[in-house]
């Protein structure tokens, strides 16, 4: 038996190996369940061996040369089927090659089989253990710290989130109803002029305006609304709004809607 095998230290520098869905001496994807059969093998013998097309780890996406690519070589033989397993680094340079497993069943089956597993024995005399290199150490901190900053990111993100919704709750808690007013049939030169046609003058506070006559008398405080040049008449069931170029106050009075022209200087 001839048998080709590098330092098992550089065996030990690699973290995953990956299982072909299907060896080239082969037909079809795992016939006679010999690539399930090696990375169960490969597993036993202490490799973290992943079938080709699952799902990979991350570090592992970031750093191909982690990964081990693995085969099986059927060698010609008459009378014998006869296997070795291969390893391949992220190069396609062959860092270890198994003994030869022979088996002579003639049943296909039962002869890639035993021959896979008499293979593989070589592979437990190696007690293989990953151990990092400096720089996979590095490769490997690079990602968890990766995820822990998107974790944070999305943690914070969910916080401005709900920070938006209290406040728009809160909004909508606090925001003023406006009723809505009955048009009434009438142009501006309808309207009731009823305010002895002084001027008013719009004094700022809190929330709004005072209008003031020029005593300074405070005649209305208004108060704004969710709804443009439109304004809520304080201790007193009215609005003021422009309509055109003129200011009116509207309110009922005995159940008639009331319109009157305010003289307004802001």
């Amino acid at each position: 038996m001839v048998s080709s095998t590098f330092s098992q230290v550089n065996l030990n520098d690699y973290k995953y190996v990956i299982v072909p869905n299907k060896f080239d001496f082969l037909k079809e994807k795992n016939q006679y369940q010999l690539n399930a059969l090696a990375q169960f093998l490969f597993r036993k013998y202490g490799f973290n061996a992943l079938m080709e097309g699952d799902g990979y780890p991350e570090d592992m996406v970031l750093n191909r040369c982690l990964t081990l690519k693995s085969d099986v070589i059927k060698d010609s033989g008459l009378f014998k089927t006869k296997l070795t397993v291969e390893l391949k680094d992220c190069n396609d340079r062959v860092v270890y090659t198994s003994e030869i497993g022979e088996s002579r069943e003639k049943e296909y089956a039962k002869a890639y089989n035993e021959a896979l597993r008499e293979a593989f024995k070589s592979l437990e005399t190696l007690n293989y253990e990953y151990q990092p290199k400096k720089t996979n150490v590095v490769a490997v901190q690079a990602v968890e710290t990766k995820a822990e900053v998107s974790k944070e990111i999305a943690t914070l993100k969910e916080e401005i989130a709900s920070l938006k919704r209290e406040k728009q709750a809160e909004v909508k808690e606090t925001k003023v109803a406006v009723v809505p007013v009955k048009t009434v049939k009438s142009e501006e030169s309808n309207v009731k002029e009823s305010v002895s046609g002084g001027v008013l003058y719009a004094q700022v506070i809190e929330n709004g305006f005072q209008l003031v006559d020029s005593t300074p008398k405070v005649i209305y405080r208004i108060l704004k609304t969710g709804l443009e040049n439109t304004f809520l008449v304080e201790n007193k069931q009215a609005i003021v709004y422009k309509k055109g170029n003129l200011w009116v106050l509207e309110y009922y009075a005995n159940s008639a809607l009331k319109m009157e022209e305010l003289n307004i200087k802001f």
